[in-house]
């Protein structure tokens, strides 16, 4: 990927973007790593605005891991509803009764050990680590691998085992040494906000000069339309 001038400029004009427009949501006022997770497992495949009641809900019925470890997993299902996904809660419910079995009802700190868990994947481990115990780990969920793979790398397919190990690496050179915790909220609200799938502001976005898409037609819109209609020519 680029130098170390152009990782240091990204990081800046992120953190200055995010300063201004990020979004206030409630698991990032959360301390305790449970309430992280229960965000993460919710905002898979499901958008923010419809994860906000449910997650307020979820927390007043099941306030930590040893209270939904008590509670049948159908229970869990059912209050769920309507987020749907139904496999998610079912994991949830086994994480938490794996933490009160082996943990003393407490998610661990090390990548290696949440690995372990089922349900709990690289990302997930990543957010739980960063978000909630405030370690200097990477992520890469949709938006974020979008917007790594649209301003650094610009061609090929991002999904590819190793354009995803490729955008792994990427992440993780461009942490910060401070501000860790602002930096990941920053690229999945960028991702999600000024460069998301579809209609990407490329017209007002700070990282258009240094973004190897942007230079191929003026706009990345016509890049994410191709990239889907290669997919769906593969498909058929």
């Amino acid at each position: 990927m680029s130098g170390a001038g152009a990782r240091q400029a990204f990081r800046r004009r992120l953190l200055d973007w995010y300063d201004r427009n990020g979004r206030d949501l409630p698991w990032r006022r959360a301390t305790d790593p449970y309430q992280v997770l229960v965000s993460e497992i919710m905002l898979q495949q499901t958008q923010v605005d419809r994860v906000l009641p449910k997650y307020h809900e979820w927390l007043d019925r099941f306030p930590s891991l040893e209270a939904l470890a008590a509670r049948p997993v159908e229970e869990a299902v059912q209050a769920w509803y309507p987020l749907g996904y139904n496999i998610r809660p079912r994991r949830l419910h086994s994480i938490a009764r794996e933490a009160v079995a082996r943990y003393n009802g407490a998610l661990p700190a090390d990548e290696e050990t949440l690995l372990s868990f089922k349900g709990i994947g690289q990302y997930t481990a990543g957010a739980i680590r960063s978000f909630a115990f405030g370690q200097r780990a990477a992520i890469l969920d949709t938006n974020v691998a979008r917007v790594l793979f649209r301003v650094f790398v610009g061609k090929g397919d991002p999904k590819a085992h190793a354009a995803r190990k490729h955008l792994w690496d990427v992440s993780r050179a461009l942490l910060p040494r401070k501000r860790v915790f602002d930096f990941n909220q920053a690229l999945m609200d960028f991702g999600a906000i000024v460069c998301p799938a579809r209609k990407p502001q490329c017209a007002s976005c700070p990282m258009a000069r240094s973004c190897v898409s942007y230079p191929l037609d003026g706009s990345i819109a016509k890049l994410a339309s191709a990239a889907k209609k290669r997919r769906h020519a593969r498909a058929t």
